[in-house]
C-alpha cells in the first residue's frame, strides 16, 4: 500500500486547497475586468466603451455624462480591489508554496498544474474537460492522504478528455477563439501541435497533452476543434465508461508548490478501465502490466480509504461484471 502523509504535511495540502479556492474565485473574479473601459472620441463627442478581446472593439455604454462617469469610476475602482486581492492571494500562495517544497508535497507535474488552473479559471475542468490516465493517481492520493510509488505516477503527458455533448461554439467562446493550443501557449509558448489537425501537442521539453474524446455517432462527421490550426480530438473505445461515472475532485500540489484541482474519473471506474486495458488484445504489451498494477493500486486505496464508493453501487454498474470484481 502507498505511504502514509505525515500530520505537517495533511496540514498544509489541507490549507493549500482551501486557499486554493479562494484564488480561483479571485481570478475568476478578476478576470471579468481584464478588457478594461475607455473613453473614445467619435464626431466631437466623448463616449464610454467597455472594450472586449485584443482589438480595442467594444460596446459603447453612452456619451460622457454623469451616469457614464459614474459607472467608469466603479469600473475602475472595482477592477483595482480586485487585483489588490488577487495580488494578496497570490503572495500568500508563493509563501505556502516554498514550505509545501521543503514538505516534498509536490507531485504533480508543473506544467499540467499550469494548464489546469487555466482551464479552471474559464470554468472548464470538470464541465468541457475532465483528466483521464496516469495523473488521475494524484488526486486519489492526495484525498485519501497518502503517496503512490513514483514508479506508478511518472508520466510525461497529460489527457485531457472533451464532453463532446457540450456546445463547441461555448467552449471556443470560453479560449477566447484561440483554441486549446492558444491556452497551452499561454501557460508554455513552446507548445506546438505534432502535425497538422493532429490530436497531440509538445513542448520543448516534449511533454505531450492529448485530446481525446468518446466514439460518437458515426453519422457525426464534424472534427472537434476549437479555432483554426487547433488540434483535432481523437476518439478512443472505452471511454464512454469514463464519461459516464460520476466525477472525482481533488487540489493536489505541484512539483513548484502550487495547487491545481483535478477532476478525473471516480476512482473505481479508473481501477475497472485500467484492468479492462491490461486484458486488450490491441493494448502495447509494455503498457499492460502498468494497467495491471495502477488497478490493483486504486482497488486498494478505494477498500482501504474510501468505503462510501463500493463495487456494487450503482454508479460503476454500467461496467461489465468480471471487470468489476476484486
Amino acid at each position: 500500500m502507498p505511504s502514509k502523509l505525515t500530520n505537517d504535511q495533511r496540514k498544509y495540502l489541507i490549507d493549500t486547497s482551501q486557499m486554493y479556492e479562494s484564488y480561483i474565485e479571485a481570478k475568476r473574479h478578476a478576470n471579468t475586468y481584464r478588457n478594461g473601459m475607455a473613453w473614445k472620441k467619435s464626431r466631437g463627442k466623448e463616449y464610454l466603451f467597455r472594450l472586449s478581446g485584443r482589438t480595442g472593439y467594444g460596446k459603447s455604454l453612452g456619451v460622457r455624462s454623469e451616469v457614464t462617469e459614474s459607472i467608469f469610476t466603479e469600473f475602475k475602482s472595482g477592477k483595482d480591489a480586485a487585483n489588490s486581492r488577487l495580488d494578496g492571494i497570490t503572495e500568500r500562495l508563493d509563501q505556502i508554496a516554498k514550505i509545501n517544497r521543503v514538505l516534498q508535497l509536490g507531485r504533480l507535474p508543473t506544467v499540467v498544474a499550469k494548464i489546469l488552473r487555466a482551464l479552471d479559471e474559464r470554468g472548464m475542468l470538470g464541465d468541457e474537460f475532465i483528466v483521464l490516465g496516469t495523473n488521475c493517481l494524484f488526486a486519489y492520493e492526495a484525498v485519501a492522504g497518502v503517496r503512490i510509488d513514483p514508479s506508478l505516477t511518472a508520466s510525461g503527458d497529460v489527457d485531457l478528455m472533451y464532453d463532446a455533448r457540450k456546445r463547441l461554439s461555448i467552449a471556443s467562446n470560453k479560449l477566447d477563439g484561440e483554441g486549446l493550443i492558444g491556452l497551452l501557449r499561454k501557460v508554455d509558448k513552446t507548445f506546438e501541435p505534432l502535425r497538422e489537425n493532429s490530436f497531440r501537442a509538445a513542448n520543448s521539453q516534449e511533454f505531450m497533452v492529448d485530446l481525446i474524446t468518446p466514439p460518437r455517432d458515426m453519422r457525426i462527421k464534424s472534427p472537434i476543434s476549437f479555432a483554426e490550426g487547433d488540434l483535432v480530438a481523437t476518439e478512443i473505445a472505452g471511454l464512454e465508461w469514463l464519461m459516464s461515472s460520476p466525477r472525482f475532485e481533488a487540489v493536489c500540489i505541484a512539483e513548484d508548490g502550487w495547487p491545481a484541482k483535478l477532476v478525473v474519473p471516480d476512482p473505481r471506474a479508473f481501477a475497472i478501465h485500467k484492468k479492462w486495458l491490461s486484458t486488450r488484445v490491441d493494448r502495447e504489451p509494455i503498457k499492460k502490466p502498468r494497467d495491471a498494477d495502477q488497478s490493483r493500486l486504486v482497488k486498494d486505496i478505494v477498500n482501504e480509504y474510501f468505503p462510501h464508493l463500493p463495487f456494487e453501487d450503482a454508479a460503476v454498474m454500467a461496467f461489465p461484471e468480471d471487470l468489476r470484481e476484486p
